[in-house]
């Protein structure tokens, strides 16, 4: 066999497959041969320990499901800082089955691993979005509108019980608020990223209506350019005027 075609051959191997393979070559003393099995051996481990740690992340699923809940949400927002644009919460259904490695909290993924993601819990979990816009937020304050988006969000999936990001909702279900919650479980950490993309895109939306803030950049966070922007352009619908910066300048 030729090396690239042993290389193609344990691109996706299990381990099982990988053992047979490396038998069968133990007497092949070419070098090409030893680098691609070492080359194989790695990411077998790296993949056995990202399962590993996905696992240790569904425990509080687990909990959930040996009490005999089977629709768990996972909750989470984003958008508490910014000077600008909504606060946008998700709450996610995850299936029984779902796998996907690296799935953690979304400020710790790339851009592309979690449009990635994205893709993948829309196409298999229950996802809702609730959304509170910036006149809200300074009528009710961002901690309460914070709440009410989660609460809008959980409300369209009548879930059994929630798995809440740092939160207590007033919802009349099961429910554990897990500060840092998008790092340590994994419906939430789903919540996380749907939230995200959802406010990210929505950001880059406005950006085309204002151009002068950058909000596709930093997506309404108090950066130098965006207050220089409020500075030279002034304060637009939807800036957040309770805030500080904001209100400073009006």
């Amino acid at each position: 066999m030729k090396i690239t075609e042993l290389k193609a051959r344990l691109a996706d191997v299990s381990k099982p497959e990988f053992d047979a393979l490396k038998a069968a070559f133990s007497d092949d003393t070419r070098k090409g041969v030893e680098v691609a099995f070492l080359q194989a051996e790695r990411r077998l481990q790296l993949e056995a320990q990202q399962r590993i740690d996905f696992q240790e992340r569904m425990l509080f699923e687990n909990q959930y499901r040996a009490q005999g809940y089977d629709r768990i949400a996972g909750v989470d927002e984003v958008g508490r800082g910014p000077l600008a644009g909504p606060v946008v919460a998700a709450a996610v259904i995850l299936p029984v089955d779902f796998y996907h490695p690296g799935l953690t909290d979304s400020k710790q993924m790339s851009k592309k691993q979690r449009l990635v993601a994205y893709q993948h819990i829309q196409e298999v979990a229950e996802v809702a979005i609730g959304i509170i816009e910036p006149e809200e937020i300074d009528r009710i304050n961002i901690y309460q509108a914070s709440k009410q988006a989660m609460q809008q969000a959980v409300a369209q999936l009548r879930p059994d019980a929630l798995l809440v990001d740092a939160m207590t909702l007033a919802v009349e279900l099961p429910q554990e608020s897990l500060i840092k919650g998008d790092a340590r479980s994994v419906s939430i950490a789903a919540a996380s990223v749907i939230a995200k993309e959802t406010r990210d895109t929505m950001m880059e939306q406005y950006a085309r209506l204002y151009p002068e803030y950058g909000f596709e950049k930093h997506a309404g966070y108090g950066t130098a350019q965006h207050l220089q922007a409020l500075d030279s352009a002034g304060v637009t619908p939807i800036h957040r005027k309770t805030f500080k910066p904001v209100l400073d300048r009006l």
